[in-house]
Formats: structure tokens, C-alpha cells, sequence
């Protein structure tokens, strides 16, 4: 497995790269805005493509570049099952597995720092991500956000230091330049959760510790609760090798689902190929789409550019997958179907999406 570890100075902040060099395949833990542009060079010189940004937590000390990333490479968004936040693309509970090509890391929940933590363990248990619960010589702090001395004590007692004594932890923060620990360094030296503390010792330091209030989470816990998307942030163009990664139907079609036409609105021309009684009828239709029914196409599409992106919508997906084969052959190059047409969209509450 491939593994990197990079480091943002300003806000102490560990982002973990790890990736399966044969399939090409990684995922990104605990990104940083302020860092996204690194990330893709990263990723760019490594040849890897992004499947996935992990959350261990909703960050109160930065704002993730996770919706950056997926604005500009077309990776999920994964967040812990119990973190508040909506929109993601998938929500992770205990024991669920993230695979990369033949790698993949299972989730341990381990909230008290946050209602919302995760552990991000490696499938060989060699390496652990820790996020805030469980820091070098230290742990995340419990006095906002729904932190609770107690149960962070337990999880880091029954999710973490259950891990073989040579697991390798890595936090999601260090302020004195430490890298990396392992289970047994923290079980026998960590001052606050090491053997020789009890859960009322942990309490009571926890209870002392006289913080000051955190900096940027007036900035970062609006913004990470809503993937990192900040007010101003506008959507991205789709990035060239993300068209590439959409996934084709059975017949060949490249099919995007309402949830991600809604998050990249605006980065390509939509189509809607229905009749317009169709479009003014109960269904609706997109705000930004153009009606274009599908008898008319071969005369309208000879007058755009085939290189522009291109996402065609009708009913249920049986007509726009039939005229995205018919640009395909026309000699466009960036062209889906919406999969459930607007039957879908208006499934999934997105009326307003596209306003």
C-alpha cells in the first residue's frame, strides 16, 4: 500500500494518503481547504485517482476540502454515520469497510471528542487514524461540541488500544512535530489515557485543561457541516479525468444520479429532451435546463461545441440515455444521462437544487 502523510502548518493538520499503486486507486483522511490544490499535485504525480475523502470527525479547527475535491476530481464524501452532517455520500458506521482497489481501511466509531468520531484502521490492523480522539501523548478535547470525558475514555480504551501493541497511530493533529505513535507508546505514556489513568482521573484532567475557545470554529463547523462548502464557494467545472470516472450503464451510456447533477449545477450544459407539455407538466423541469425535445436534437446539437460537457434529462432516463448515444456518435466527448430523469430528481427533494 501506498501511504503518504502531509501536513498543513497552519492549523497542525495531518491529511493521510493512502492508495493501491496497481489499481491507481487512493482515498485522502481529514483534507484541509487551504491544502486542496497539494492534494491534486499530489495525486497527479502519483497517477492515482481520488475514489474517496474520509472525515474522522466534523472539524472545529478547519474547514475540510472535501467538496473541493469532489468538485474537481468527482470523489465521494464519507463522514462517520453519528456526525450531523447531510449530503454526503455515504455515512459510516462501525465495522464498514472503504475499499481502494484491493486496500481498504474499516471504521471504528470512537465518539467523545465529537459525537461524530471515527478511527480509520488499515485491513492489515498495521496502521490506525485517529482523528482528535486519540492524540500523540494526548487526546481531543471534550468541553464543546458534544464532548463527553467518559465515553471518549471508553472508546479509546475499547476501540483503540484493543488494536495489536504495535499498531501504528496516527493523529489528526500534532503541535511539537511527533509523526507517529503506536498502541503500546500511548497505553504506557500518554498522561491522560495511558494504563495507570482510570476514567476518573481522565474526567477530572479533562475538566481542568482551561482551553481557549478554538479559533476558526466559528468558520469551520458551518462549513464542514455542510461537506466544506463555504457561503461564496461556486461550483467547479468538472475536471477532465472525472467525466472519465463516471461509471456507463450496461449499454454504454454514462449515467450521473439527481444528487450529482445538483452538486455540479452550472458546470455543464443540461438538456432536457421531453416533449413540452412534459416540461410544464406535474414533473417539472431543472431551472438551468434547456428544452430540447428529442426529435429536434439532430438539428440543435450540430450548432455546440462537442467538447463542452453535456448532461441530458427526461422522464425516467429511457430518452436522455437515448440521446447521449446519440452525441457520443455525433462525436461529442463529455456526455451522460441523468439515471430516473426527473421521476428521480423530484424523488430526491432537489427542486430547488438547480435555482
Amino acid at each position: 500500500m501506498l501511504f503518504r502523510q502531509l501536513f498543513d502548518p497552519t492549523t497542525s493538520t495531518y491529511t493521510y494518503l493512502l492508495a493501491d499503486p496497481d489499481a491507481r486507486e487512493a482515498i485522502l483522511i481529514d483534507t484541509v481547504k487551504e491544502q486542496s490544490d497539494r492534494d491534486v499535485q499530489v495525486l497527479e504525480e502519483l497517477g492515482l485517482r481520488l475514489v474517496a475523502t474520509l472525515e474522522t470527525h466534523v472539524h472545529a479547527d478547519h474547514v475540510t476540502g472535501a467538496w473541493l475535491l469532489r468538485q474537481r476530481l468527482g470523489s465521494d464524501i464519507l463522514y462517520p454515520s453519528s456526525s450531523g452532517v447531510e449530503g454526503a455520500d455515504r455515512l459510516v458506521g462501525e465495522g464498514d469497510v472503504i475499499t481502494f482497489g484491493r486496500h481498504s481501511v474499516m471504521v471504528r466509531l470512537t465518539p467523545g471528542h465529537t459525537d461524530g468520531c471515527a478511527t480509520y484502521v488499515t485491513e492489515d490492523l498495521t496502521k490506525a487514524f485517529t482523528g482528535d480522539a486519540l492524540l500523540i501523548r494526548g487526546s481531543g478535547r471534550t468541553d464543546f461540541q458534544q464532548g463527553d470525558s467518559r465515553r471518549l475514555y471508553r472508546s479509546v480504551h475499547d476501540q483503540i488500544f484493543t488494536l495489536p501493541e504495535e499498531t501504528e497511530l496516527y493523529p489528526g493533529h500534532d503541535y511539537k512535530g511527533r509523526l507517529v505513535s503506536t498502541v503500546a507508546e500511548e497505553k504506557r505514556f500518554n498522561p491522560r489515557l495511558g494504563d495507570d489513568q482510570s476514567e476518573d482521573d481522565f474526567v477530572k484532567t479533562m475538566a481542568n485543561l482551561g482551553l481557549s475557545y478554538p479559533k476558526q470554529i466559528d468558520r469551520a463547523l458551518p462549513a464542514n457541516l455542510n461537506l466544506g462548502r463555504e457561503e461564496g464557494d461556486t461550483n467547479a467545472p468538472v475536471a477532465e479525468d472525472a467525466w472519465d470516472q463516471i461509471t456507463r450503464s450496461p449499454s454504454g451510456v454514462r449515467h450521473v444520479t439527481p444528487e450529482w447533477v445538483a452538486e455540479h449545477c452550472g458546470a455543464f450544459r443540461m438538456i432536457d429532451v421531453r416533449q413540452p407539455q412534459e416540461w410544464f407538466g406535474p414533473l417539472g423541469h431543472i431551472e438551468k435546463a434547456e428544452l430540447v425535445p428529442l426529435g429536434t436534437l439532430g438539428q440543435a446539437a450540430p450548432t455546440w461545441d462537442r467538447d463542452a460537457p453535456v448532461v441530458l434529462i427526461c422522464r425516467s432516463s429511457g430518452r436522455s440515455d437515448q440521446a447521449a448515444r446519440a452525441l457520443e456518435n455525433a462525436g461529442f466527448t463529455h456526455v451522460a444521462s441523468m439515471v430516473g430523469g426527473m421521476m428521480a430528481w423530484n424523488a430526491a427533494d432537489l427542486a430547488e437544487a438547480c435555482a
